[in-house]
């Protein structure tokens, strides 16, 4: 297992390392000249343009930034917004909290969800209520997210008045304490439901899936045989077995905990990296976007790392083939 997880190491720092070439390549030979942005349209001062360029160091040749890059990467530094001047890690951690607590909360509400949705429907395979909770995940499915969280603005805060319509906190009421938990909380209900619904047919899908393909399997036939009763089959063996599928998609969800709730953050105005990524896009802005991608990258690495290692936890069979 150790020898595992020492090459799953290496090759995660390869990921991470191809990932940062390509990135800066796309990034630098995307058009728009991030110093022309800074100075605005009606500024033709050249030397200003001039003396911005080499401020950044955009005068050097590429392959000289990028080593440059990698070694300001090595000390810890990601480097400075080439548009607000702050420190890129700064800006990156202001925003991953509230990204992270709307991206997670709803990736671990659709886990459960839609698991035991998959596997309530995977033992009745055939059924009528089997193909309407099909039908139903399909047509959630379908929805576009931002289209799903639009429509929820309209009925839940337009129509009803009952939720907030955007953002994280509510900005005309000093709540502290408990009271700002709880208007955090009565903001989250809007993106985290839109988010969720449009997740949960992905899980049960693929938890349902599992069960089948699990029932079908000589080993459960034989416990039948034996007259082990039903429900222990799936409480020990079927069901242990139909999560290991949902736990992949759930780690790449994690994996993608930065960017994957980029629209919602955008359609409900939450303080996350969806928008900040967006505005650091229009802006060309080389330090905050290798900065972000950096993070991406490292997150799916890392994520990939955890999925394996829970899965080799939660079948014995992988454990020992690893060892």
């Amino acid at each position: 297992m150790t020898r595992f997880i020492g090459k799953r190491i290496l090759t995660a720092i390869l990921c991470i390392f191809v990932a940062l070439c390509l990135n800066f390549i796309i990034i630098h030979a995307a058009p728009g000249d991030p110093i022309r942005i800074l100075v605005g349209p009606n500024n033709t001062s050249p030397e200003l343009v001039e003396e911005l360029t080499k401020k950044y160091g955009l005068d050097q040749p590429e392959y000289v930034q990028f080593l440059r890059y990698l070694g300001n990467l090595a000390r810890g530094d990601l480097g400075t917004s080439i548009y607000t001047g702050e420190d890129v890690t700064s800006m990156i951690w202001e925003r991953m909290g509230p990204t992270a607590l709307l991206a997670l909360t709803a990736a671990v509400l659709a886990l459960i969800i839609g698991t035991a949705i998959g596997i309530f429907s995977g033992r009745r395979v055939g059924s009528k209520l089997d193909s309407f909770i099909g039908s139903v995940s399909y047509l959630f499915d379908a929805m576009p997210v931002f289209w799903l969280g639009l429509m929820l603005i309209l009925i839940f805060a337009s129509i009803l008045g009952i939720l907030p319509t955007a953002g994280m906190v509510d900005i005309r009421a000093d709540n502290e304490g408990f009271l700002h938990v709880l208007d955090v909380m009565k903001h989250m209900i809007l993106p985290v439901s839109a988010l969720t619904l449009t997740l949960i047919p992905y899980y049960m899908r693929i938890a349902r899936s599992a069960v089948v393909q699990v029932i079908g399997e000589d080993f459960i036939t034989t416990l039948r045989a034996t007259g082990m009763p039903e429900s222990r089959i799936y409480r020990k063996y079927v069901f242990r077995n139909a999560i290991l599928p949902t736990i992949t998609v759930f780690g790449i969800h994690m994996a993608y905990l930065v960017t994957g709730s980029a629209i919602v953050e955008i359609v409900f105005s939450w303080p996350g990296m969806g928008s900040f990524v967006m505005t650091a896009i229009s802006r060309r802005d080389y330090s905050l976007l290798m900065g972000i991608y950096f993070i991406l990258s490292v997150s799916v690495a890392v994520m990939m790392i955890v999925v394996d290692l829970v899965y080799a936890a939660l079948d014995p069979r992988i454990r020992h083939a690893k060892s």
